[in-house]
């Protein structure tokens, strides 16, 4: 008896366990889906002189807008998920994956669509090989992804700075580390969702909205891969 109860159990696990990685995958792809097609739309010559330049030729108040914007976003939807209603943060997920594309649609101006096309894919390679390897592992991961979370946060002022700075070879190194703090990260994101997606006491609502912030996670790891090997691969125009 107590081994059918035992089946059962393991049974109704792997079955929810399934359900929050088809919605984490859902919301990762509808995000990169946005991005990726407002990205194309506005990555154009005419479209950035027109909202991203002065009439001096400087970079216009918006441009930053649409770059930090989704930080702001991207806080509030990873800190304050449990007070707010899924709507409300569907909307501002949305509004999230908008501003990134719309951001990045820089890169169609500085690397070529084949450069973009190919970095793309050996992206997806990385992050699928790291999510499996994160799923899979039975090492705990934790202490790492600690270590690469403040590497993470390392490079990303660095990042900030090299916009004033506007030096190549900051550029070319902070590309270097982030290729390996986001694999890392993601291998670590990884582990941490499979343990979420076990957890038979969570309600239905807490469920979607924790499938959601981690949907918004590998969609951050993967993009900034991505960008990172863009940086190291990538011809430019």
């Amino acid at each position: 008896m107590n081994n059918i109860l035992d089946q059962e159990h393991e049974g109704f696990t792997k079955e929810i366990s399934r359900e929050f990685f088809k919605n984490v995958y859902s919301y990762m792809f509808a995000a990169l889906g946005i991005s990726g097609l407002l990205a194309y739309v506005c990555g154009t010559p005419e479209f950035f002189l027109k909202y991203f330049m002065t009439s001096e030729g400087g970079i216009s108040p918006l441009f930053y807008v649409c770059a930090f914007a989704p930080v702001g976003l991207g806080l509030i939807i990873q800190t304050a998920y449990q007070r707010m209603s899924l709507g409300a943060l569907l909307a501002l997920f949305i509004a999230y994956s908008a501003l990134m594309g719309v951001s990045l649609g820089v890169i169609f101006l500085v690397y070529s669509g084949a450069a973009i096309a190919s970095t793309f894919f050996v992206t997806a390679g990385a992050f699928a090989g790291m999510a499996i390897l994160g799923y899979t592992t039975k090492t705990d991961l934790t202490k790492m992804g600690s270590l690469l979370y403040m590497a993470f946060i390392g490079i990303f002022i660095a990042g900030i700075v090299n916009i004033f700075m506007k030096s190549d070879m900051m550029g070319f190194i902070i590309a270097v580390i982030g290729v390996f703090v986001f694999t890392g990260l993601t291998a670590y994101y990884m582990q941490q969702l499979k343990n979420v997606s076990k957890d038979s006491s969570l309600s239905g609502i807490d469920r979607n909205k924790l499938a959601l912030v981690g949907g918004m996670q590998l969609y951050i790891l993967f993009v900034n891969l991505f960008l990172s090997l863009l940086r190291l691969l990538g011809s430019r125009d």
